[in-house]
């Protein structure tokens, strides 16, 4: 598995997402989903998925909201936090969200555009009260339904090749490919000669054929 960042950040990264969405809800007033997109657009979700130290550890939860809003070009005056005692399901969120995205290394952008940040939040319960694995399985079996193609097929579609020309290219045996593609083989176990022959000829990395959520 390739994380999208060392794990020695993970925990701090975990914590300081989960205080900026309930910071930006509950002491900014701002809808959840509303905020995780400018999070995104404003590019500081980018560099946080890529590892950015200063964002990471660098940061608080309310830094990090601040951070937004000026990257967004929003004035907003400053307030105190009021934390609550308990987790709130927008910490949560943002403190799972945070572990999904670095286990996976798919973007945020990629994540909720596919699974909707609400629907997130919808599993909070029960999933709060279970290893965050199981969570990660949960929001991987979400995934595959809202996006069923996997890299290899949508790559090779994007370059108008049929299953058996990209075989024929790439010297990949064709029911390999079929196999990759229909998930009964996981591509991430792959020979790396075949990886590297596949990725060769679609030209991409090898990395964009990798199936993040398998």
């Amino acid at each position: 598995m390739i994380c999208a960042y060392d794990k020695v950040y993970l925990d701090k990264a975990r914590i300081a997402l989960g205080r900026m969405l309930d910071f930006a809800v509950y002491d900014l007033k701002y809808d959840i989903a509303e905020f995780f997109e400018l999070f995104i657009q404003s590019g500081v979700g980018p560099r946080f998925e890529k590892g950015d130290f200063t964002l990471l550890v660098g940061m608080s939860g309310t830094e990090l909201a601040y951070e937004v809003l000026e990257q967004s070009g929003i004035n907003n005056d400053r307030v105190r936090p009021n934390y609550t005692i308990d987790r709130s399901e927008e910490f949560w969120t943002g403190w799972a969200l945070a572990y999904y995205q670095w286990e996976t290394s798919i973007s945020f952008a990629e994540i909720v555009r596919n699974i909707p940040i609400r629907d997130i939040m919808a599993l909070y319960s029960p999933y709060h009260e279970m290893d965050i694995r199981q969570f990660t399985d949960k929001m991987n079996e979400l995934y595959r339904a809202a996006k069923p193609e996997t890299n290899l097929k949508l790559r090779r579609q994007n370059i108008g090749l049929t299953q058996r020309e990209l075989s024929q290219l790439a010297g990949v045996p064709i029911r390999t490919i079929q196999q990759y593609e229909q998930r009964q083989k996981n591509i991430n176990k792959a020979q790396a000669e075949y990886l590297v022959m596949l990725a060769r000829a679609l030209y991409c990395e090898v990395t964009d054929l990798l199936d993040k959520s398998f």
